[in-house]
């Protein structure tokens, strides 16, 4: 394991033994079929594939990306893959123009500027919010 390494998003570098954290609990975990920690185009990532079984056949793959940075900052990015859109939504905390440090950029295109917003201050409470509100989007497609 190297140092951290950023990626310009945050004026602090990716913390990585929190992302290799993320990685062996989400691993172990029925919902994920694969989570690799990922350095595409100079941004380390925590890269989950979501296990297919758990989303309705119009779901073509289901990705969810963590970046975590050593002052807390983080970037969480859920998407969908439908066969003529995507679904995507975004949990951020970060400086910005456009939001609060803490923001939500709402579902189905994520965009900006977001929702303002409060996330806990531990990386596990966090990612807990998140899959969750995930497994309620999943309830709510096999509604559909």
């Amino acid at each position: 394991m190297g140092p951290p390494t950023g990626d310009g998003g945050s004026p602090a570098p990716i913390d990585r033994p929190i992302l290799e954290f993320l990685q062996t609990r989400l691993q172990a975990t029925s919902q994920v079929a694969e989570a690799t920690i990922t350095d595409g185009g100079g941004h380390l990532e925590l890269s989950v594939v979501l296990a297919p079984s758990y989303y309705p056949q119009a779901v073509e793959e289901a990705t969810l990306s963590v970046r975590w940075y050593t002052n807390d900052d983080v970037k969480i990015h859920y998407r969908e893959i439908h066969p003529e859109c995507s679904w995507d939504c975004r949990w951020d905390r970060h400086p910005n123009p456009h939001n609060t440090r803490d923001h939500l950029h709402p579902p189905p295109s994520a965009p900006t500027a977001g929702d303002d917003a409060s996330w806990p201050d531990d990386y596990r409470d966090v990612v807990r919010l998140v899959l969750s509100e995930i497994e309620d989007r999943i309830a709510a497609l096999w509604a559909e």
